[in-house]
């Protein structure tokens, strides 16, 4: 059976549980419960006889010996046990909750599971299987199941660029369902990138992807998509922390970063005032290793993800716009950006490619340096793939494809060796250097760079489609509102916001 009709099988379930109130998310979270136990039976059997941890009467076959009202309780009972063991297991089954309440749904779900043999299917199918549950979870936008989805056309490209080595360590602090640790290990296993020995697959295998989710739900998925890829094992420590990664310093650094954290403008946290009411209140990080303090958790992730780095560490980070032009804590990380690593290259993100709605976002390249008192940015290259470009998720989602020519001009290979596609004669090249000190004598130290006329105010008679042109209005009317939202917000923390926004 191929990959694309086992999806549709698998997939095509859920309608049936939808009428029941079961969600895309929840749908999919109870599979992976499933095939994490119908996996570890498989290994449990003959030839590869594995001790997989499960205790002893909840097993896969606790369940199929079962039906009815027995079935459901038995398995409400199985996911609070497995969720209080250790290590991986426990972590796959924290805050596990039963989300399908009808006996004859849930045995007909476990019958399904049952009929494939996913230990023999090679880690690729396995893998296209779950990511493609993934993708279309993402596509439920009402759940909000895309803001841990990043598109993965966009991954390949970050990884195309950075191009991790063998033997060397990846991060992300912020990992989702684990988009960029998937790109990165089908880049280290592609043949045609590298010739991996024993030594480097078993490192590959087991320590070479560190990172952090907070969100049980899209930890468990993470671990699970990680699991199916062939990266970890069953019964191993799990290399995904439930931590904060914000909260302290890294516990080790990282050759590499990848990483698309959370958006949004501030950090917060919930807490019972004195009268017994719950308030929200703006979560600050007093870290001495930060340039700044600060409420902006996208400013913070770039200030940790620059701590996370070994001395010759490199990192690719899609941040929003507002990291590139806010001022205050905004300024002081950028300017310190430009002199204490090398920032060598911005590319500029088209709306209309995130699932979560309102996005307008970049890409920062920057590799760490050693201290110095001289800079370490001496130009900065920006590719623009913003201006005169037109995606939506459905009607023209981001490929691949759109991204190579700007891959072309990074010069993964070789990225001393580039050459500008801007100039006099070719004014709408997309491909262009700016100095250190041209950035740094900009209004706060702006890295908001754009030189592209934007063709639609002029050209009429070459406007997108008009779902298109729908699609692109709506998605800059909610980028706009969430600009606007984070100026208040800026301005209420001086004091300076109107009465009406405070």
């Amino acid at each position: 059976m191929s990959t694309d009709s086992i999806v549709s099988r698998v997939w095509s379930f859920c309608t049936t549980l939808r009428d029941d109130g079961v969600g895309y998310g929840d749908y999919l979270e109870q599979l992976t419960y499933l095939i994490f136990l119908k996996m570890a039976d498989e290994y449990a059997k003959p030839p590869y006889a594995r001790d997989v941890g499960i205790p002893e009467g909840w097993d896969w076959s606790s369940l199929t010996n079962r039906s009815g009202a027995a079935l459901e309780s038995h398995y409400v009972a199985l996911l609070r046990t497995l969720g209080q063991q250790k290590g991986m297991l426990g972590q796959v089954f924290a805050k596990a909750q039963n989300k399908i309440s009808d006996p004859a749904k849930l045995f007909r779900l476990i019958d399904m599971v049952n009929g494939t043999d996913w230990v023999v299917l090679g880690a690729d199918v396995k893998g296209d299987i779950y990511e493609g549950l993934l993708e279309r979870n993402a596509e439920d936008t009402k759940s909000g199941a895309g803001q841990y989805f990043t598109p993965r056309a966009l991954i390949k490209a970050m990884v195309s660029c950075i191009r991790p080595a063998p033997g060397k360590t990846i991060a992300d602090p912020a990992c989702g369902t684990g988009g960029f640790f998937l790109a990165a290990h089908e880049f280290l296993t592609d043949p045609k990138n590298h010739a991996l020995d024993k030594d480097q697959k078993a490192f590959l295998k087991n320590a070479t992807f560190h990172g952090n989710e907070i969100v049980a739900g899209t930890r468990r998925l993470c671990l699970m998509n990680m699991l199916l890829h062939g990266i970890g094992e069953m019964t191993g420590k799990t290399s995904i922390s439930p931590a904060d990664a914000l909260v302290s310093p890294p516990s080790q650094t990282s050759d590499y970063v990848l990483a698309n954290p959370p958006f949004g403008k501030k950090s917060s946290m919930n807490f019972t005032n004195a009268d017994g009411e719950q308030q929200t209140d703006s979560l600050t990080y007093s870290r001495q290793d930060f340039w700044a303090t600060t409420s902006n958790k996208q400013l913070n992730f770039v200030q940790h993800i620059r701590t996370m780095l070994k001395t010759s560490g490199r990192a690719a980070v899609v941040v929003p716009d507002n990291v590139l032009f806010e001022g205050g804590a905004g300024e002081t990380i950028r300017r310190k950006l430009l002199q204490t690593t090398d920032l060598h290259t911005i590319l500029r993100l088209p709306t209309g490619i995130f699932y979560a709605q309102g996005v307008k976002a970049n890409v920062i390249f920057f590799d760490n340096r050693p201290a110095s008192p001289d800079p370490q940015t001496s130009k900065v290259w920006f590719y623009d793939y913003r201006t005169n470009v037109h995606h939506t998720l459905k009607q023209k989602p981001l490929t691949f494809a759109h991204l190579e020519d700007f891959i072309v001009c990074y010069k993964p290979e070789n990225r001393f060796d580039r050459e500008e596609t801007w100039c006099d004669d070719n004014p709408e090249g997309r491909w262009r250097v700016y100095s250190r000190e041209e950035l740094l004598s900009r209004d706060k130290a702006s890295l908001d760079v754009f030189w592209l006329r934007d063709s639609s105010v002029t050209d009429l008679d070459n406007l997108p489609e008009p779902d298109v042109l729908a699609e692109e209005i709506a998605e800059n009317l909610r980028a706009a509102l969430s600009s606007f939202e984070a100026v208040v917000e800026e301005l209420e923390g001086t004091g300076d916001a109107p009465a009406q926004y405070r």
